[in-house]
């Protein structure tokens, strides 16, 4: 079972229309994104979080109900706001993001049940909870519990500079995570932040996922890496692509030793992950548009 654990928010994705700008309400969050992206390719998912107690946790929580994931437990904090991510796309798809996260839900997170963490088989713990000391010790502590209980700890970067005040500090607090990490995507982007040098030289011997955009991703394990290409879509939106692309490598590596970890097998993992994050992009949203696995397969005939 793949369990995620961390930010559900609120994703208000502008647009313009007839002369004004209005923004849609959609459910999102990295960890929830891949948790939701894994369950509808075929993968036993769990996921944890925290909401406010009000309109937008109300809609949160009766949309995750209904996603079919196998265990959900998000709290309702009765001080806070629910978090919410301004989107913005230009005419490609691309997006930008501005966040209204002070004193917010999504950091401050409940203790998962001893049930969910003791059926998982890979723990994702979220990124945007590092920006504050509570999100931090809880990420590291839950990531610590999750290695010396011999799961594996999947974490995607997702590095935003608009939530932390010092960018030098923002990369310390990262490669804490990164350190105790075994399965880590990092965006084309995000390696120019981190540089190669860093990644080949103290994340040796990790499984990193490098998404690619259109040109579809690059695996790196064990002194070996490969590029596997993806299929070509035209672009809505791109909010959630590489969740849903994460989503089908977890899915892929769940249940399935180290020592199977061959090339040949994360080119095929990989080459599947790359159609469930095209396919996302074809509609607006991090969720609604997420591919199922006779898709998916369908679409991997094009490849």
């Amino acid at each position: 079972m793949i369990l995620c654990v961390g930010e559900i928010l609120a994703d208000m994705i502008g647009a313009e229309k007839d002369g004004s700008f209005f923004y849609e309400r959609k459910a999102g969050g990295a960890p929830f994104n891949v948790a939701c992206a894994a369950k509808k390719v075929g993968a036993t998912t769990s996921f944890v979080g925290c909401v406010g107690d009000d309109l937008i946790g109300e809609f949160l929580v009766r949309f995750a109900e209904k996603r079919g994931l196998d265990r959900l437990y998000i709290k309702k904090d009765g001080e806070r706001n629910t978090t919410l991510a301004f989107v913005n796309l230009d005419a490609s798809g691309e997006r930008s993001f501005c966040f209204y996260r002070k004193n917010t839900a999504d950091y401050h997170l409940p203790e998962v049940p001893k049930e969910i963490f003791d059926g998982a088989d890979i723990v994702y713990v979220g990124s945007l909870m590092l920006s504050e000391e509570c999100g931090r010790q809880y990420a590291l502590q839950l990531a610590q519990r999750a290695k010396e209980a011999g799961k594996l700890v999947a974490f995607d970067v997702n590095f935003r500079t608009d939530i932390f005040r010092d960018r030098q500090a923002a990369l310390d607090v990262y490669k804490q995570m990164l350190a105790v990490s075994d399965v880590v995507k990092f965006s084309e982007d995000e390696v120019e932040i981190f540089t190669q040098e860093y990644i080949d030289k103290e994340l040796d011997g990790k499984l990193i996922c490098i998404s690619l955009g259109g040109k579809g991703s690059r695996w790196i394990y064990c002194g070996q890496s490969a590029i596997v290409p993806s299929i070509k879509v035209s672009p809505i939106d791109t909010t959630g692509a590489g969740d849903a692309f994460f989503g089908g490598v977890l899915r892929g590596l769940d249940g399935v030793d180290k020592s199977n970890w061959t090339p040949e097998f994360l080119d095929k993992t990989f080459k599947y992950a790359n159609v469930c994050g095209a396919l996302n992009t074809l509609g607006r949203g991090a969720i609604d548009c997420l591919p199922d696995d006779d898709t998916v397969r369908e679409k991997l005939k094009q490849i």
